[in-house]
């Protein structure tokens, strides 16, 4: 009758030594251990950005803008006056969208009511609707862009 291999290392550690075979020998560490010597070809190879700084990190969240746009302000006026940010003036409605939240008006859409509009920022696009028709905007120190 023929021995297979496995009857033949039966009394033995299965052809591995001593040490190798049981445990967590011969893996030359834990984890990403050995990178800087007996590692390092593997480190070259398959995770080049290792080691060392990658860029720059923004450690401050910036505040996005919340915009409106002509069309949604002219359906929100009444809200708008109800809360109490559309008053009467000396020419017509002074609107402070900047009390009221927005920070952007957008140009799409139609304006009509003959007003003072008051938003920190607003497109080329709406300036230009708005002053055609006579209607003023002040911008908070924050320049308008398109």
């Amino acid at each position: 009758m023929v021995r297979t291999r496995t009857k033949k290392l039966r009394g033995g550690h299965y052809g591995r030594g001593m040490k190798a075979g049981r445990g967590k020998g011969k893996r030359g560490g834990s984890g990403m251990s050995g990178l800087g010597k007996h590692r390092w070809v593997w480190l070259l190879k398959y995770d080049r950005d290792h080691f060392g700084g990658h860029g720059f990190t923004s450690h401050h969240q910036g505040r996005p803008d919340i915009p409106i746009t002509l069309s949604q302000l002219e359906a929100s006026m009444d809200s708008l006056r109800a809360q109490g940010f559309v008053k009467e003036g000396k020419g017509g409605l002074m609107v402070d969208l900047a009390a009221a939240g927005y920070t952007k008006l957008l140009g799409s859409g139609d304006f009509r009511t003959k007003a003072t509009i008051k938003v920190g920022k607003a497109t080329e696009k709406a300036l230009s609707k708005l002053s055609s028709q006579g209607i003023t905007v002040e911008t908070d120190g924050g320049r308008s862009e398109e």
